[in-house]
């Protein structure tokens, strides 16, 4: 048992049950406690699926939302390592950065806001992505009601994956 999941099965399921979110973009999602563990475990399985293990980087290219304190805590569970990759980035960089980081998955949300401008995340990173052939795989977290592009086969949708474990 790692250190993180120690410490989370330490606290008690009847924790207060106050939100803990971000700053919301539309749509705001609220977590409490305990959904954030069920999630983080959720999210633990799916990346195992994805064939992510202890020492393992994962790659996250996500605002702060709470889908990003989830795949830390999932991080956390599998002894992996979460490499952020920060948002406003050109694709030119986030290469760079993942290539040196050895990712072989990334987490990203579709798009967002920075500033006052939208940030088509995942069409800026699937541009990195052509020169970075070892990641293998893609978990999207839905965020803006905008076309997306799609790679079969290596993207997912982070609401499937985390519900096949339902």
């Amino acid at each position: 048992m790692s250190a993180n999941q120690h410490h989370i099965s330490r606290i008690p399921q009847t924790a207060p049950q106050g939100p803990a979110s971000a700053q919301p973009p539309v749509p705001a999602a609220e977590f409490i406690h305990t959904r954030l563990v069920d999630q983080a475990r959720r999210a633990a399985a799916a990346l195992t699926r994805l064939g992510v293990h202890g020492g393992e980087r994962v790659a996250a290219l996500l605002p702060m939302t709470p889908e990003s304190v989830v795949t830390t805590m999932a991080c956390g569970r599998l002894g992996a390592r979460r490499f952020t990759l920060p948002i406003g980035d050109p694709a030119y960089l986030l290469r760079d950065r993942i290539q040196e980081s050895g990712a072989g998955v990334v987490i990203t949300a579709d798009g967002c806001f920075y500033g006052d401008r939208y940030y088509p995340a995942k069409r800026i990173l699937d541009r990195a992505l052509a020169d970075c052939p070892a990641v293998r795989s893609v978990l999207v977290v839905h965020r803006m009601a905008r076309p997306v592009p799609w790679t079969p086969g290596r993207d997912h949708w982070w609401h499937e994956a985390l519900t096949l474990d339902a």
